[in-house]
């Protein structure tokens, strides 16, 4: 089996963090993986903020919890977040972000990380305090949340694979 499915089939969500700071190094080759994602006629329409700055971080939690009405650490702990967002002028927008969110994640697992894809991403960068971030950090354009990779060092052993479902793959011959 190639290592790049060995690596799909063992990563798992994390829901539980330490709060150990990520070597910029691995951060970076997790990044560069999600600038690699297939996008739709190569328009590149996606942008990951890197959120390492923990003042910022939390403010993007709280405003993440607040979507649900509560006021819990969404992000379960993760030092990191890996923000996605997609330009709405691009009619893929949706799927090349979505395909981004993917690399992240399985490059977060190769290279010993664990990550989660956290959603309400697009409610939280819709709001006038999430679209006032965009600016502080210099984001122009029509951007979409696609959703926050939290990234991280797992405090638990990952669990075992579920079985995959029946029916799963539908063949055509």
């Amino acid at each position: 089996m190639s290592e790049a499915l060995e690596v799909m089939r063992q990563r798992r969500s994390v829901r539980s963090y330490k709060a150990d700071p990520i070597p910029r190094e691995l951060l970076e080759k997790v990044l560069e993986a999600g600038t690699y994602a297939p996008t739709g006629m190569g328009r590149q329409s996606p942008i990951i903020l890197a959120v390492t700055d923990k003042a910022l971080r939390d403010r993007i939690a709280k405003l993440n919890a607040a979507v649900m009405g509560r006021d819990n650490d969404p992000f379960y702990g993760a030092p990191a977040v890996l923000v996605v967002l997609a330009d709405k002028s691009v009619p893929t927008y949706l799927y090349d972000g979505s395909l981004v969110m993917g690399n992240l994640l399985n490059a977060a697992h190769d290279v010993g990380l664990g990550a989660c894809w956290i959603h309400r991403a697009k409610e939280v960068f819709a709001s006038e305090e999430g679209k006032a971030i965009l600016r502080e950090l210099g984001v122009e354009g029509d951007y979409e949340g696609i959703g926050n990779c939290i990234i991280g060092y797992a405090a638990t052993p990952l669990p075992e694979a579920k079985p995959r479902k029946e029916g799963y793959v539908v063949w055509a011959e």
